[in-house]
């Protein structure tokens, strides 16, 4: 897409702006965070590997090995 080159500075000043006003700023951070997951849940299942559960008791490295 040639429109994804030209995205400057201001540009993403502007969309964080409009983020800011249309989400609020009691919300981003939620939103942020959840898009941060979904987004590196995406990676993980692409690469076919995953990290280990933090909350899992048992100590297994739970990575898939091809």
């Amino acid at each position: 897409m040639p429109f994804l080159n030209n995205i400057g500075p201001g540009e993403l000043i502007l969309v964080l702006i409009i983020a800011l006003v249309v989400i609020g700023p009691k919300k981003l951070p939620e939103v942020g965070r959840s898009l941060g997951h979904g987004m590196r849940e995406f990676k993980e299942s692409i690469s076919g590997a995953t990290r280990p559960d933090d909350d899992d008791d048992d100590g297994e490295d739970r990575t898939i090995k091809s």
